[in-house]
């Protein structure tokens, strides 16, 4: 797709260089152009699994150096040319519809990519509790495996029943049954991050208390989400389910409130001993890495098997232990085991962006900030199966291997809440010293880091690329 604004416009514009004030309007039209264009092209990448897949952000064209006394206007610009792309874009796309209470039921359908997934309409209920003009925490319901028009149904009532509000609920219908009833295929990848940006670009939303549940399989999927989305995410409570680690990696979670509830006589598919293994593996996590960089708490979980229960439980515990947590958007500690959940990974996670991928397989990153200086682990991640059960086939325990990735390149985003722009910032990458200088703030770090997660509380001024 051709540029909506010429080359030669968009060098001459990202070249005026005097007054911010004077040329941030004619920038903004600039920037909104990139974003635009960005969107198109995220939109076509839906016309085949294979290049939603391998969608590529793409570099914005503008590259223009910035002072640190223009930071701030330039995030409120380049957040304002956000918003205009996105509601110029929104003719090709279905919108969020009208936030009313949510006991009035009020309802409506987004149709899925064909491609993606065939035939896939999701209705779903979108509400508020409570009566307030303030910004809200999101909860994501998402409901179980039976009839799904009766498990929609259920999910209204529980959402407002949960002592939550005020807040805001978002109750998604799963489009299909069958081999499609699954939260964390392609197609409702798709829809997540649409419901992300759509509902960050809403001022009734607080972007700090976004929070993600489900019960049966919805337990199933939010435990997949959370692993995959954490980087959005508050917390997380998945309830009466249990993945195999190997789909919801607990590394992922840290720096979020993760919150499982599963009866302990649930033998259903071995949900009660997958979510004990959850709960190992939780705490040995904690006992390995129990303070981020920072020396605040990294893995704040609570994972039990309620005694006397079998699939049914008492769903009332989860959001009240969930809304206790913000989202802190720029964690001085990220773990990231970068994996794929439908054939598909992310491009991005907190403030780290993959440009080139050392394999084909699983990477571990580690991330931490001290002071001015970055000391990156990248490991190929590799799983050996070491319990398979007789029934089913469901591969239940494993061990991992590490070996040091070489062949990567990284983008590492940075801001004044990670550090001090004003001084030199050394970044160690496996051991090595890759990089130790100022970091240039500029107009492109911003504009791909929003282009890239849509997200308020990530507009990064500054970046670094580095290789491994």
């Amino acid at each position: 797709m051709k540029h909506l604004l010429p080359t030669f416009a968009l060098t001459a514009l990202c070249g005026l260089g005097q007054l911010a004030s004077a040329q941030q309007p004619a920038e903004r039209e600039v920037v909104k152009a990139f974003f635009l264009e960005s969107l198109t092209q995220q939109q076509d990448a839906t016309q085949s699994r294979e290049a939603f897949i391998g969608y590529i952000q793409q570099a914005p064209v503008c590259d223009k150096p910035l002072k640190l006394q223009q930071l701030t206007s330039y995030q409120q610009m380049v957040w304002q040319a956000w918003r205009d792309a996105n509601s110029d874009f929104s003719a090709a796309e279905s919108q969020l519809i009208a936030l009313t209470p949510l006991a009035q039921g009020n309802s409506s359908q987004w149709q899925l990519p064909e491609a993606l997934e065939p035939s896939a309409t999701m209705p779903y209920y979108w509400g508020r509790k409570g009566d307030t003009t303030e910004p809200l925490p999101l909860y994501l319901y998402l409901h179980g495996s039976g009839d799904k028009e009766r498990e929609w149904a259920t999910g209204l009532v529980l959402a407002q029943r949960f002592a939550d509000a005020p807040s805001i609920y978002f109750v998604p219908q799963i489009p299909n049954t069958g081999a499609y009833y699954r939260w964390w295929q392609l197609a409702k990848q798709y829809a997540w991050e649409k419901l992300l940006r759509q509902s960050l670009l809403s001022d009734a939303v607080d972007a700090r208390h976004i929070y993600l549940l489900g019960i049966s399989e919805g337990g199933y999927g939010s435990q997949r989400l959370a692993s995959f989305y954490a980087d959005y995410l508050a917390a997380a409570g998945p309830m009466a389910g249990g993945e195999p680690l190997k789909n919801a990696p607990v590394e992922n979670c840290a720096n979020i409130g993760f919150s499982f509830l599963t009866g302990a006589d649930d033998r259903g598919f071995y949900r009660n001993i997958l979510t004990h293994y959850t709960e190992v593996a939780f705490d040995s996590a904690q006992q390995q890495r129990p303070l981020a960089a920072d020396g605040t708490p990294l893995f704040r979980h609570r994972v039990t098997l309620l005694p006397d229960m079998q699939h049914h439980i008492n769903y009332d515990l989860t959001t009240p232990w969930l809304k206790q947590f913000g989202r802190n958007p720029y964690p001085k500690t990220v773990l990231w085991e970068d994996f794929e959940m439908d054939g598909r990974r992310r491009q991005g996670f907190y403030n780290l962006q993959v440009l080139k991928r050392p394999s084909e397989g699983r990477t571990y990153y580690t991330l931490d900030v001290q002071a001015n200086t970055l000391t990156l682990s990248v490991r190929n991640v590799a799983y050996t199966t070491t319990q398979t059960d007789e029934r089913y086939g469901i591969e239940m325990k494993f061990t991992r291997t590490y070996s040091e990735a070489t062949g990567g390149q990284l983008r590492i985003y940075l801001c004044s809440e990670l550090v001090d722009l004003t001084k030199p910032v050394t970044i160690v990458v496996n051991g090595r010293e890759v990089f130790k200088d100022k970091v240039k703030p500029s107009l492109s770090a911003m504009q791909s880091s929003v282009a890239l997660f849509a997200d308020p509380l990530r507009i990064f001024p500054a970046a670094v690329d580095v290789t491994f």
